[in-house]
């Protein structure tokens, strides 16, 4: 006999959302990709038979690894592993093969699930890693390019044929154990293991459903990688409204239009490349129907705000990390702001916000972890707690020793607060530069250069000065057809920073490194300074 369930008690899961979906929208389309559709009956059904066969070849807590792009499987996944007791690892897609050998040995996973294009990237993975027992191919059918020559023990399809028997029960005994392994993008040595719960990504998930505004009429467009934050949590939000799936292989700009105008997209997230992407497109117009964008990364340039705002589209400003289950604060709009001009409207738009409906109120505080004064201009690092922040970092005490000191989530981001209770992002603080004894927001430098309309990049670096200590450095990405140089530049900051906070050298490259998740590789570029 088992324990007498609590007919009071129910432990969180983002398993149940699924369940619930399935019972209640058995016949809607639940997942769209390419020519496949699922309905949500048909989406349960394979989460259930890849669970049962997961079930036969791993033990509760084993790790199973998943390389792919934001195709059906790699959804199916975040419900049948967990389901099946195992941890997913969504595996970055843009790695090199050292670094996911690093991760899949780190991790110690049993299987790994890849994509025929991605095989090459996972060739070696099979002998070099002692825990790997198999190397499964996922075969999608809108993959067109040529496969890489690399033996596979089997494919997905034929795994998930051998899952038989009785429905698994999506009930957990623990809502506090683990349910995925994520990598942080390792923008600072080796990436960190961040340990996911089934309470925190329950949570999350319906933090995400409310503040982008998910419900069944939700069409939702996959531009945002599965493996960042596991999609910051929304495989599970979508499932959670009874939303719509729009899979998508790659985001680039003839796709995501295309989307847009067919499928009536009415939800996306991602990075402000992918606002770019939309923003800057030659097929941008004006939408008949409401978009919403959610984005984070890095703070969007008030210019890209205003150009998607003309087109229709919201832009909804959020922040978090890899440790916090993606977005943690948002920028709730408040009505006030209408009556602003666009200038300054689009200055509160940029900032980083205030805790969502399911965090708690950031903090932003001094090396002493006093807070500093809510003046807008007093800088410190911010830090996070409560039920988004990650289990901790997997095999690795020190760091989550480290990273929980004093009862908090210590960011490593460096922001102001302003005096209505918002948080703004000023640095990570080993990007801050210290200029003849004065703080320089690298951002704030970016987001001046950002409102020339001329510019569609920039990234704004210290590098080391006789005199200063450190003085800035900016490399600036013109628009198409723009010749704009340093001086007029530099003519256009100074309407917008002090003198000393203006770069004196600037240079145009072809394009800036980034790392897999497409941040600026800003290390690079002080390494090659």
């Amino acid at each position: 006999m088992g324990v007498q369930p609590l007919a009071n008690h129910s432990e969180l899961t983002p398993l149940r959302f699924l369940q619930r979906s399935v019972e209640v929208y058995p016949g809607k389309e639940a997942v769209v990709h390419g020519a496949r559709t699922y309905t949500y009956a048909q989406f349960g059904a394979e989460v259930q038979q890849f669970a049962k066969a997961l079930a036969t070849r791993i033990a509760p807590g084993d790790r199973v690894a998943v390389l792919a792009p934001n195709i059906p499987e790699m959804l199916i996944a975040h419900y049948a592993v967990p389901l099946a007791g195992g941890v997913l690892v969504a595996l970055n897609t843009r790695l090199s093969a050292r670094e996911l050998g690093y991760i899949m040995e780190h991790s110690a996973a049993k299987l790994l699930f890849a994509d025929s294009e991605l095989l090459g990237a996972a060739a070696a993975l099979r002998a070099e890693v002692p825990t790997l027992e198999a190397l499964l191919e996922i075969q999608d059918t809108e993959f067109t390019g040529t496969r890489p020559e690399v033996a596979v023990d089997g494919t997905y399809a034929q795994f998930i044929a051998g899952g038989t028997g009785a429905e698994i029960g999506y009930a957990v005994a623990d809502e506090r154990a683990p349910i995925t392994l994520n990598y942080t993008s390792g923008t600072t040595g080796k990436p960190k293991g961040v340990l996911y719960s089934h309470r925190g990504s329950y949570l999350n998930s319906l933090g995400e459903a409310f503040h982008q505004g998910f419900d069944a009429r939700t069409r939702y467009l996959w531009t945002l990688p599965m493996f960042h934050c596991n999609g910051w949590c929304t495989p599970w939000a979508v499932t959670a409204a009874g939303g719509t799936h729009l899979c998508l292989r790659a985001v680039r700009e003839e796709s995501v239009w295309d989307a847009i105008d067919e499928f009536g997209v009415t939800h996306l997230c991602g990075a402000p490349t992918v606002c770019s992407i939309i923003a800057d497109s030659a097929r941008a117009h004006v939408l008949e129907r409401g978009l919403r964008i959610t984005t984070a990364g890095a703070p969007p340039s008030p210019a890209i705000i205003r150009k998607l705002q003309k087109l229709g589209i919201e832009v909804v400003h959020v922040y978090g990390l890899t440790e916090v289950y993606g977005p943690y604060t948002i920028c709730e709009q408040q009505d006030a702001w209408d009556e602003l001009d666009d200038e300054e409207k689009s200055q509160k738009v940029a900032r980083q916000g205030v805790g969502m409906v399911q965090a708690e109120s950031a903090r932003i505080v001094d090396a002493e972890m006093n807070d500093v004064p809510a003046d807008g201009e007093t800088m410190g690092e911010i830090l996070l707690r409560g039920n988004n922040v990650m289990i901790g970092y997997y095999r690795d005490e020190e760091a989550t020793a480290a990273a929980f000191a004093g009862g908090w989530f210590h960011t490593g981001d460096l922001g102001v607060m302003h005096p209505d209770g918002y948080i703004q992002l000023k640095d990570r603080a080993k990007d801050i530069i210290i200029s003849g004894g004065e703080n320089i927001s690298t951002i704030e430098v970016e987001q001046a250069f950002a409102s020339h309309p001329e510019v569609l990049d920039v990234a704004v670096i210290g590098v080391p000065h006789e005199k200063w200590g450190e003085t800035p450095v900016a490399y600036v990405i013109r628009a198409s057809g723009s010749q704009i140089d340093a001086a007029a530049l530099q003519a256009h900051a100074r309407t917008q920073l002090a003198g000393f906070k203006v770069p004196k050298a600037i240079h145009f490259p072809q394009d800036l490194p980034r790392t897999s998740t497409g941040k600026v590789q800003k290390n690079v570029l002080r390494q090659n300074a």
